[in-house]
């Protein structure tokens, strides 16, 4: 089983009294209970003892009978009944057959093959689990904010209202800021919703049940904002080498290799040495359908040969089979070669898009405080009668709106890295095998 080894650590503070859960434990209980990788190490067992059957091609046969009965009369040549019982052993193995090369390589690639579907399958369930994690934590944070943006509406509300009945403003002030306050409610259940089934997501990933009450671990932690400094050129080498995506798709290759050598084997001679014996503890005891004494049971003996066969006319048997499988590797070259030259532009892809999030990151988070501090002032003037309710509501939705895209900005920035982890093999490294690559 190949070692995993996860290489990214994040660190993360509980707080509060309500159960948590840090994205690392997420991981950790993804790689023991979740039923997709369950079942991966399964067919991992499965592709084991099928390497045995397809090895079993080399090894000799061996087998043993032991007839007994009882003979006697005229037929038997004797005037009396008596019982007999002896040993009779068969033993055949291979001495020529070009199967046998193939069958042991393909019984190994297959078992490659369980381990790197495994692998993948690992990759892609961390990969998920992850995504729900950062989804849960931006969920919750948007939720916070439209809370926070909903109270100081609801207190505008609040404020118009005692104007119009002083008689200060008219009527459609109190009612924009009514209706103001009203928008973000379903902005606020929205974002509920979505940590919701960001949660079940979690549950549903690390293969736990959902307690009655509903009631579920809290995520705990930030989401990412380290830069990333990357040689692209090396990044882009070392992801064909380590992805389990890419080595499984070489596997494929190398199976439907070997599946076809295994066909083409029907060409070629079949030579199998074979061994009889037998074992008569008594003389006398005739051969079934013969009435010569003289073929009668003398003593233990034993008979060796061959068995020699060559198929002389194929009718298309062989060279179909052959054709089809051949087909079936190309396809399945091409696809490794596919996902070898998607690589290189996937990671350019990310990388910019990584970069463009940073680069709005930090123009949105010097904007966030000069918008706040405005919403501030014209929140006072307001309350003054110097500014209009227009201006509140422009300078309020200004600062939601730089809130919400910074808290935007880290989630996808968050969810770039993950990408970038994903599409360069880095969730956890593979021990190598020594086997050639068919590229």
């Amino acid at each position: 089983m190949n070692p995993i080894r996860f290489i990214f650590a994040i660190t993360f503070s509980i707080t509060g009294a309500m159960p948590a859960i840090t994205l690392d434990a997420v991981l950790n209980e993804t790689l023991e209970k979740n039923p997709a990788i369950q079942q991966a190490k399964s067919n991992l067992e499965q592709a084991a003892g099928h390497r045995l059957v397809l090895r079993s091609i080399t090894w000799p046969n061996l087998r043993a009978a032991v007839p007994a009965g009882i003979q006697g009369g005229h037929q038997a040549g004797s005037d009396s009944i008596k019982g007999f019982i002896f040993a009779r052993g068969f033993f055949t193995t291979p001495l020529v057959n070009a199967a046998i090369p193939p069958s042991r390589r393909l019984g190994d690639v297959e078992f490659l093959i369980a381990e790197q579907q495994l692998n993948v399958a690992i990759v892609e369930q961390l990969h998920a689990v992850r995504l729900a994690f950062y989804s849960a934590l931006f969920n919750r944070r948007l939720e916070t904010i439209d809370r926070e943006e909903q109270q100081r509406a609801e207190q505008n509300a609040a404020s118009q209202k005692d104007r119009y009945e002083a008689g200060l403003t008219d009527r459609s002030a109190f009612t924009s800021a009514t209706v103001q306050a009203g928008e973000l409610s379903s902005q606020i259940e929205a974002a509920r919703r979505a940590y919701a089934e960001a949660q079940v997501q979690l549950a549903a990933a690390t293969g736990e049940q959902i307690p009655a009450d509903g009631t579920m671990p809290e995520p705990e932690g930030e989401l990412q904002s380290q830069p990333l400094d990357v040689d692209l050129a090396k990044e882009t080498t070392d992801a064909i080498e380590r992805r389990a995506d890419i080595r499984l798709a070489r596997l494929m290759v190398r199976a439907a290799n070997d599946q076809q050598r295994i066909i083409e084997a029907g060409y070629y001679p079949l030579a199998l040495g074979t061994l009889q014996g037998d074992f008569i503890p008594t003389t006398g005891i005739h051969r079934q359908g013969s009435s010569r004494r003289s073929d009668d049971f003398t003593g233990s003996e034993a008979r060796e040969g061959a068995v020699y066969t060559w198929r002389v006319i194929d009718n298309g048997k062989v060279t179909g089979a052959v054709i089809t499988q051949r087909e079936t590797r190309q396809i399945n070259e091409m696809a490794c070669r596919r996902l070898e030259a998607n690589v290189g532009a996937e990671l350019v892809q990310i990388r910019n898009n990584l970069n463009a999030l940073k680069a709005r990151q930090k123009s949105l988070g010097g904007g966030l405080e000069m918008a706040e501090q405005n919403a501030t002032s014209i929140q006072q003037n307001l309350a003054q009668g110097l500014v209009s309710q227009l201006d509140y509501r422009q300078a309020q939705n200004a600062s939601l709106d730089v809130k919400s895209g910074l808290l935007t900005a880290s989630f996808q920035y968050s969810v770039a890295l993950a990408e970038w982890d994903r599409a360069t093999g880095r969730y956890f490294q593979f021990s190598e095998d020594t086997t050639p690559n068919v590229r």
